[in-house]
């Protein structure tokens, strides 16, 4: 078993990230353990299996269980957990900004270290969100373990399964008589599928919206039929960390306000507008906390 750290930031929790990571039990992409969480992933091509911990308290342990591995694809499993766990961005100035913040302040002092747990493949983000649209989350996933254990991956480790999310090229194949029998409407089985054939062939990836603007980039994702601002946003926010890129219209969004606000009504469109102009640059952590607060 081959093992190698990495440093975590100052302002990071790994508790709460195991805490978010543990909040399914009908989560199949990875397992929790008390102090540790179990994942697989694919590295050229190979299917990687791989431990996460915390050692002391400024690093994280990854422990790859199942393939001896080169040492550049001991960086593709490094890149990847610092996408998972949002390691590379700087919370001083959105702790500096939100602890003055009537809304935020009594959050990010309870939940300090708490960061975005990312998605770093894109495919799977935008699938999730699709999955997730006009649905308690709950039943959001139960779609995602019927899809995952119907056409993902599996590597066997010690007697047990672990898989990995299907693949566009497998999912582009789908029709709705697979989907329809998972409890996929007509519509989140036509959506899943034209997102995997906008990913196979090589209308979007990862890698071509790297880098870009935010606006540039939401406006390739919304050109796949089916993927809207909110679906665009939330796929932006959970893989590219875009800081300014929030889900507006988010139910949750909404009733963190209200009752944080202690409002009758949920607030409207307008008035998320107005509160989130003061969060101008990290409208996605301001998302996430707000989010915690449910």
């Amino acid at each position: 078993m081959k093992s190698f750290s990495i440093p975590v930031p100052e302002k990071f929790s790994f508790d709460l990230s195991l805490a978010f990571l543990r909040r399914s039990p009908r989560e199949l992409l990875h397992k929790v353990n008390t102090d540790y969480v179990l994942k697989a992933i694919l590295v050229n091509s190979k299917p990687i299996l791989f431990r996460v911990g915390l050692m002391g308290q400024n690093k994280l342990k990854i422990s790859i269980l199942n393939e001896q591995l080169q040492p550049s694809e001991i960086e593709q499993v490094k890149l990847f957990v610092r996408e998972w766990f949002d390691l590379d961005t700087d919370l001083k100035p959105f702790y500096e900004m939100a602890k003055r913040d009537q809304l935020l302040g009594p959050l990010v002092e309870k939940y300090v270290g708490y960061r975005i747990i990312g998605q770093p493949d894109l495919f799977e983000s935008l699938v999730w969100a699709v999955l997730g649209q006009q649905i308690n989350v709950q039943f959001a996933y139960t779609l995602k373990q019927r899809f995952v254990e119907g056409f993902g991956e599996r590597v066997k480790f010690n007697n047990e399964d672990y898989i990995l999310f299907p693949q566009p090229e497998v999912v582009a194949a789908l029709t709705d008589a697979d989907l329809l029998p998972l409890q996929f409407s007509r519509q989140k089985s036509k959506y899943t599928i034209l997102i995997a054939e906008a990913f196979t062939k090589g209308d979007v990836s990862k890698e071509q919206l790297k880098n870009l603007p935010l606006l540039e980039a939401k406006e390739r994702l919304t050109k796949i039929k089916g993927v809207g601002n909110w679906t665009a946003n939330y796929a932006l926010m959970k893989t590219f960390r875009y800081p300014d890129a929030f889900p507006l219209e988010d139910a949750g969004v909404h009733n963190a306000i209200r009752n944080l606000k202690g409002m009758k009504t949920k607030p409207t469109l307008d008035q998320v507008k107005r509160i989130f102009k003061k969060y101008k640059g990290w409208e996605a952590y301001a998302t996430l906390y707000l989010w915690k607060s449910l």
